[in-house]
């Protein structure tokens, strides 16, 4: 019987989902400093233009921007350093063959933690066109009138 994880989301990228089609996910460990951990609690961080990159057989998010935390001393962090994630070997060759071949990107989802620990949601995606983006946004529309519709018809009865 498989125990349910219990994820407090605190970052999330909304901006990812508008401009890319989404591929594939995967869930990775972050490395992290004790002050970064601190500052991720309490919802300081961004995500827009974050992106990943697979290097010597490892994964590392770059433009993540991680606030210094408030009450930290001269140990405090880089807000926006490098930052490894914790995949298998598997996954990252994986990765690798993806982006090397098929021209894709790798940009974090979401940040949340699982039992204590930071996890990041990393996508593998494909760019949108603006025809794409007008298209999810007029069948967004569509999908909206017509429940506003159904509920407008159940107030009746």
């Amino acid at each position: 019987m498989e125990k349910k994880k219990k994820k407090s989301i605190v970052i999330e990228n909304r901006r990812a989902r508008h401009e890319y089609h989404i591929l594939e996910t995967w869930e990775a460990g972050i490395a992290l400093q004790g002050t970064e951990v601190k500052s991720l609690r309490a919802g300081k961080a961004n995500l827009q233009d974050a992106f990943g990159r697979v290097e010597n057989g490892e994964v590392f998010i770059y433009n993540m921007h991680i606030s210094p935390y408030d009450f930290g001393n001269r140990f405090n962090h880089e807000a926006k350093r490098p930052r490894k994630l914790l995949l298998h070997k598997a996954e990252i060759r994986k990765m690798f063959a993806q982006v090397k071949e098929q021209g894709l990107t790798l940009v974090p989802l979401k940040i949340y933690f699982v039992r204590g620990r930071a996890k990041m949601e990393l996508a593998l995606v494909k760019g949108k066109k603006l025809y794409d983006k007008r298209d999810d946004m007029a069948a967004k529309d569509a999908k909206r009138e017509v429940e506003r519709a159904f509920k407008e018809r159940q107030k009746d009865y």
